[in-house]
């Protein structure tokens, strides 16, 4: 492990990142999908964490729940409105060390609606030399939200009680980002 002590700038790689989400489905079991197109920058200094910060885009596109038909629907005006609003994005606007590991406050906007979100990082993987000799740093996050906040409000009643899709979605993302070389 690399000795990291100083602020340093790192790509997200979205070829190792994703946005995973899980919801209730006609209040019977819980439905998965990700988005796979994660980018953006992190700004880090693991010894000053409020220093740091993190802005992050999702490609709406990028949906994947293993089955065409409701990606289709999840793309439609009816949740994401993908035509009109097609990335998600997330900027941090706090940063600090929470009990055994670091909680990110941030604006998250989907459909032009933003709201703040609380994110539990657990582990973060210091930064480490890969093969190549790329320098990189990673993290698994959480976080669970009600979808209405941001007016994703689609749903069915079924015909014995209940809804189709449940309000509370579970967030986890996994980012891995190399450091940027030093110009």
């Amino acid at each position: 492990m690399t000795t990291n002590t100083s602020t340093n700038n790192y790509t997200i790689d979205p070829a190792h990142s994703s946005a995973q989400f899980s919801v209730r489905h006609m209040m019977i079991s819980n439905v998965k999908g990700e988005f796979g197109k994660v980018t953006g920058s992190i700004v880090y200094d693991p010894n000053n964490l409020p220093a740091s910060k993190i802005e992050a885009l999702i490609d709406v596109n990028s949906i994947n729940t293993r089955e065409p038909q409701r990606d289709a629907h999840l793309k439609s005006a009816d949740f994401f409105d993908a035509a009109q609003f097609p990335n998600l994005t997330f900027r941090s606007t706090e940063i600090r060390t929470a009990g055994d590991g670091i909680e990110i406050r941030g604006d998250l906007t989907i459909r032009d609606v933003t709201r703040e979100v609380v994110l539990q990082v657990e582990d973060p993987v210091e930064e480490v030399k890969d093969p190549w000799g790329n320098l990189r740093i990673g993290a698994s996050a959480t976080t669970k939200l009600n979808r209405k906040d941001w007016g994703l409000v689609w749903n069915q009643v079924l015909e014995t009680g209940g809804v189709m899709v449940g309000n509370d979605v579970k967030i986890t993302i996994d980012l891995e980002a190399t450091r940027n070389a030093v110009a």
